[in-house]
C-alpha cells in the first residue's frame, strides 16, 4: 500500500479523478489511531461553472479560500452546523475544483470508528454520508487544507492492490443541489456498484 503523491490530484478533469478514487483508501491517525476506509462514493463539484460549488462564478470567502489551493489538499466545511464534510481540492492552484467523499466502507479499526459514532454495531450507518464518514474518521473543520501528499498528513489517500473497472462504477446525480439550476442533473455522483456503503441509493435497482 502506498500514498498518492500530489500529481494524481492535480489534473483538470475532476470528473475523472472522482471516478478514480472510487476504491482507494481514505486513512486518518488522529491522536495516535489510525482508522480507515475505502472509499465507494464520490462527487465532483467543477467551479466556476458549477452552480453547486461554493465556488461558483469564482467566489472567494474565509471558508472557501482553501479551494484555490494546488490540488491534494483538504478541504473541511461545517453543513448545517453539525457534518464535518471531507472534500479533496484537486487541479492546478487557482481553481477551485473539488472532490466530496460521500462513502467509505470500515476495513481498519471498526471499534474506534463506533466509539466516534456512538453506534453499538457495524452496519452502513457507520460511514455512509459524508457526515458520518468523517466523523467515524475523526475528520473536522480543524483539518481543512493540510497537504494530502505529505508523509506527515493526518489525513492520507493511499492505493493498494484493490482494483476498480468501468463496469463497477455508475454516475448518478448529486445529492441536496436543488438549488443549482441547470446543474441539478449532471451525473456527477459515482459509485461502486454493489456496495452496501453507498450513502444514497436512488438511481439504483434495490
Amino acid at each position: 500500500m502506498y500514498q498518492l503523491p500530489q500529481s494524481f490530484f492535480l489534473g483538470e478533469n475532476v470528473q475523472e479523478i472522482a471516478r478514480n478514487l472510487l476504491g482507494k483508501i481514505l486513512l486518518t491517525e488522529m491522536d495516535g489511531i489510525a482508522t480507515a476506509c475505502r472509499i465507494v462514493e464520490t462527487e465532483a463539484y467543477a467551479a466556476p461553472l458549477d452552480k453547486a460549488s461554493h465556488a461558483y462564478g469564482m467566489r472567494r470567502t474565509k471558508r472557501t479560500e482553501t479551494m484555490y489551493l494546488e490540488g491534494g489538499h483538504s478541504y473541511v466545511y461545517l453543513c448545517y452546523g453539525i457534518h464535518h464534510l471531507f472534500n479533496i481540492v484537486t487541479g492546478p492552484a487557482e481553481l477551485p475544483h473539488a472532490i466530496l467523499i460521500r462513502g467509505g466502507e470500515p476495513i481498519l479499526n471498526q471499534a474506534q470508528m463506533l466509539v466516534r459514532r456512538n453506534k453499538q454495531n457495524i452496519t452502513p450507518a457507520l460511514t455512509a454520508g459524508p457526515g458520518a464518514l468523517s466523523m467515524a474518521l475523526g475528520i473536522k473543520t480543524n483539518h481543512d487544507g493540510l497537504a494530502l501528499f505529505e508523509d506527515s498528513c493526518l489525513i492520507k489517500i493511499m492505493e493498494d492492490d484493490f482494483s476498480v473497472e468501468k463496469k463497477d462504477i455508475k454516475a448518478l446525480p448529486r445529492v441536496g443541489i436543488n438549488y443549482a439550476e441547470e446543474f441539478v442533473e449532471k451525473p456527477w455522483r459515482y459509485i461502486l456498484l454493489g456496495s452496501k456503503w453507498v450513502s444514497n441509493r436512488d438511481g439504483l435497482k434495490q
